[in-house]
């Protein structure tokens, strides 16, 4: 399996449930951005059984029709600012004085880099809300120069390491990260936290664009949605179809509410027709 990096503590939980109940198969798990993960296949020629990403739109647009056939929306999530107990003004921090925290002199602040990571775009697009919803002319700019030059990083999750160590105070991460972490966070409101569907036309005011082999790639603001498919050149993929079927189960869909990603229920599909018979019962 490909799946972005926020999903590596889901994915080793559902696949010891997947085991017990399927003795005797092996689940190899490589994490990634979601957009290096399936540059993996799409580039680099690299077979997976099975591809999970933070963003479902990126296999529509990445993978369907040449490399995918179908993109299951299975799982939400939300941005948050993760910090730990180390964090300078830890003691301080809340709703509504977040922004104001991370612009502090010496508060070290980090992002994952958009090109690679969707939780590094989706950051910015959080500045870019919140400039507006808290009226701060020139917020989003501050909070560029403050999170998205010294402290940036190809993959969330070395934000992680980073915030447990001490080398970082603040970061933008999910929700569900900052839970299976242990890491101390402030909820952002609805309206900036790109959590709910009803907030969609709002989110929409924010944009992240950037350069990538010689092309403008343009990120409309809306929803976290997460998305799997099985890739063409699957090796096993009767087996993966299994694996996504026990993915959306009530069994794997209550791992994931423990750990802070809500699913998608009922699952959106986007290729019904294209669905495996095993998965196109669960959508009539």
């Amino acid at each position: 399996m490909f799946h972005a990096g926020s999903l590596t503590w889901p994915v080793k939980t559902i696949g010891e449930a997947f085991q017990e109940k399927y003795p005797g198969v092996s689940i190899q798990a490589e994490a990634s951005g979601s957009r290096e993960a399936i540059r993996k296949i799409t580039e680099l020629g690299r077979a997976a059984d099975v591809l999970l990403s933070a963003d479902a739109r990126l296999i529509d647009e990445m993978m369907i029709p040449h490399f995918a056939d179908w993109n299951i929306r299975f799982a939400r999530n939300e941005m948050v600012v993760a910090y730990s107990s180390q964090s300078r003004f830890a003691d301080r921090i809340g709703l509504e004085n977040w922004y104001e925290i991370l612009l502090e002199e010496g508060v070290a602040c980090g992002s994952s880099d958009p090109r690679t990571d969707p939780v590094g775009y989706r950051a910015r697009m959080v500045w870019q809300l919140a400039e507006r919803y808290y009226d701060v002319p020139g917020l989003a700019s501050a909070l560029d120069k403050r999170c998205a030059q010294e402290h940036v990083r190809p993959r969330s999750m070395e934000l992680v390491v980073l915030l447990q160590s001490g080398n970082l105070d603040y970061a933008f991460l999910y929700r569900s990260v900052a839970q299976q972490y242990d890491l101390r966070f402030v909820p952002l409101p609805p309206q900036i936290n790109l959590c709910c569907p009803e907030y969609a036309p709002y989110y929409r005011q924010a944009t992240v664009e950037f350069q990538e082999s010689g092309n403008t790639v343009v990120i409309p603001g809306e929803p976290i949605v997460y998305g799997v498919t099985v890739p063409k050149n699957a090796p096993d993929p009767d087996l993966a179809v299994l694996f996504v079927r026990f993915l959306l189960e009530p069994e794997a869909r209550d791992l994931l509410e423990k750990m802070g990603q809500p699913a998608i229920v009922p699952p959106e599909v986007h290729g019904r027709e294209n669905l495996p018979a095993p998965l196109r019962a669960l959508f009539p």
